[in-house]
């Protein structure tokens, strides 16, 4: 089985897309002296290159591309070779308009950007996969090549007649039949009950209201969709040579892919991660990214992860793209490698002087080799040199995060009771003060492997299966501490509401009952008291419970108001363990303190306890990384 081993070849990787057909041919050769001089060990190559390898239908060049791959090779620096499937060519959608892709209202989106292509477009597949198979055909063997890096960011969504076809094809095979379908997407409702197959459609632009079972079908088979593309390309790449190791890049907390089926079908998992400089937890958002991506890497088939692209100053996306301060580049590339990361890429080695990124920051900015971001590569890719005893080292955690992309999808669906009740921002809220506290955390899926936590935190499980709600109740039955929050178990996969009072199938585990949900407006502050934990505040969300169906006990109550008296926090004995339900939304100090009580009643321990605020410490292996985020020395002592 191929793995991220091979393809480290006990290096840690460093390194970042090369685009060198934007460049005449005397500046690739100043690039590979400038890669050495940095250390630099591999390149991504070939990214956005369809046009270039074929100028014209089935017409291939790659004299240009043997060239750099040699001269790579030549100087000592791997490749990490892309199927260019990302932006099909203009001559493509020129001649096949069809393969464009069309939004929700039929719109058009046309060529002269990138992923900007139909993914059930059967003239784009054919030519997809014929380029994948000519690359692999001639590069499979090189001695150059590390890993594969299949297409790019996936995530095109489109509403064509095509992607229609596609989608009956996806419901039929999990339907069976129309009376399955009907059943699942509850069409009794406003008459939508279909009696032939081709009267279905995706979820397009509709006068009022979509069927949420649609649209979440729709979300699942898109995702679906691109990975059949990604498998059909990595199945050529490895019919030519099963030995080499095959990614493609994810951009951690995105809706669009579900990256947890993805990761099943890589040899290793990969990150795209651009925290903002100005965001004064910005190193706490992109630990969070990281955290996620070492959790897919242990799902894929050959394990570990890499950071596959960051910026070694600005980000030309952001409306403020202010630079990476001084150190800054340094700081956040060793705390991937501290958070597993077996390689810490960028994008990209050379600024563009054209084209829509040419304000992205680069390893080689457009001052050149003689600027500070430079020297602060070559002082990287020197310390990451020394830092090859880490390989393949394992980062524990006592803490776990459930993180469902069904739940995410139908939380965010049209017509909830409280808009904007973000998916992604639960998860943050209750991941950041146990990384303020350097207690390290995995994800996990909700019918995944519990048994080796401490602690499992699930901010939010909107809509959760029967088989997720059995897994809580044995991890806690076994001893463990569970945390719910707010608006979980509401529905299951075919977002049908569990009757009988909330939170469905988890009442039991939970000890509660809970009759009504209760969003508040943006200025309507509640007001909780609690014995332990001391007077909260919470705002946006509260629940009315069934206060005589209620065996956990109240450890937090609402004072005043219509809700007067009713559980803000609830904590019940279950088995040998215990569950928390959070049933409201406190504000981050309040969650932070009764997180981190929770997390050291059930044993969950920092790395290092008593650092001061804004020095990070993970844990990788035998060796122990402190990460100071601060602008002031610190001295950090540990017996």
């Amino acid at each position: 089985m191929p793995s991220l081993h091979q393809a480290t070849r006990g290096r840690l990787l460093f390194g970042g897309d090369y685009n060198p057909e934007q460049w005449p041919r005397e500046v690739w050769t100043e690039d590979v002296r400038l890669m050495r001089e940095a250390n630099v060990n591999l390149a991504t190559v070939g990214v956005f290159s369809w046009a270039l390898l074929e100028p014209r239908p089935g017409e291939y060049d790659f004299g240009w591309l043997d060239e750099v791959l040699d001269l790579l090779h030549d100087n000592g620096i791997g490749v990490a070779l892309a199927t260019p499937t990302a932006s099909a060519p203009p001559w493509m959608h020129h001649r096949w308009p069809e393969t464009s892709p069309q939004d929700k209202d039929r719109t058009v989106r046309t060529y002269g950007s990138r992923n900007a292509y139909c993914p059930s477009s059967p003239v784009y597949r054919r030519f997809a996969d014929a380029i994948s198979a000519q690359l692999a055909d001639r590069y499979a063997h090189h001695p150059a090549l590390r890993m594969w890096h299949i297409g790019n960011e996936f995530g095109t969504v489109c509403y064509c007649d095509s992607c229609a076809g596609a989608f009956r094809q996806w419901l039929q095979a999990k339907y069976t039949d129309l009376d399955g379908l009907n059943e699942a997407w509850g069409t009794s409702f406003w008459s939508q009950h279909y009696s032939e197959w081709d009267e279905v459609i995706p979820p397009r632009k509709v006068q009022y209201i979509i069927n949420p079972v649609q649209e979440i079908d729709y979300q699942r088979f898109a995702s679906d969709l691109l990975l059949d593309g990604f498998k059909a390309e990595r199945d050529i790449v490895v019919e030519r040579n099963p030995e080499i190791p095959v990614v493609t890049n994810f951009m951690g907390f995105f809706k669009g892919t579900d990256a947890w089926r993805w990761a099943r079908e890589e040899d290793f998992a990969s990150l795209d991660s651009y925290p903002d400089p100005n965001d004064p937890l910005g190193a706490c958002a992109g630990a969070f990214a990281q955290d996620l991506t070492r959790s897919l890497g242990r799902e894929t088939r050959g394990g570990g992860w890499i950071m596959m692209e960051q910026s070694a100053g600005a980000v030309g996306f952001r409306p403020v793209a202010t630079p990476k301060a001084p150190g800054l580049f340094r700081l956040w590339s060793m705390q991937a490698v501290a958070r597993g990361a077996d390689g810490v890429l960028q994008f990209q080695w050379r600024a563009s002087k054209q084209g829509a990124e040419r304000t992205h920051g680069a390893m080689i900015p457009h001052a050149g080799p003689d600027s500070r971001v430079f020297r602060e590569v070559c002082e990287l890719g020197k310390e990451l040199e020394s830092l090859g005893d880490v390989l393949g080292a394992e980062v524990e955690a006592d803490v776990a995060i459930v993180m469902d992309w069904d739940a995410w999808r139908a939380l965010e669906l049209e017509h909830q009771p409280l808009e904007g009740f973000s998916y992604a921002d639960r998860l943050y809220e209750y991941y950041r003060p146990l990384w303020q506290a350097n207690i390290t955390c995995d994800f996990v899926r909700a019918e995944g492997d519990l048994s080796r936590y401490r602690l499992v935190l699930a901010p939010n499980l909107y809509q959760i299966t029967d088989a997720a709600g059995r897994n809580l109740e044995r991890y806690v039955e076994a001893g463990g501490t569970l945390v719910v929050g707010p608006f979980s178990g509401v529905t299951d996969p075919d977002e049908r509401v569990r009757l009988g009072g909330y939170p469905g199938s988890l009442r039991e585990l939970l000890g509660i009952r809970i009759e009504e949900y209760w969003p508040l407006a943006d200025d309507v502050e509640l007001r909780v008291t609690s014995a332990r934990f001391g007077a909260l505040r919470a705002h946006r969300w509260a629940e009315w419970f069934d206060l005589d169906a209620t065996g956990a006990e109240i450890v937090a109550r609402i004072e005043g108001g219509p809700l007067q008296g009713q559980p803000a926090v609830l904590a019940n004995r279950y088995g040998s363990g215990i569950a928390w339900y959070v049933a409201t939304l406190p504000e981050q100090a309040a969650l932070d303190r009764l997180l981190l009580a929770v997390a050291s009643d059930a044993g969950a321990e920092p790395v290092l306890p008593d650092l001061p605020e804004g020095v990070e410490a993970v844990r990788r292996g035998d060796q122990v990384f402190v990460l100071d985020h601060r602008t002031r020395e610190v001295e950090v002592r540990h017996g």
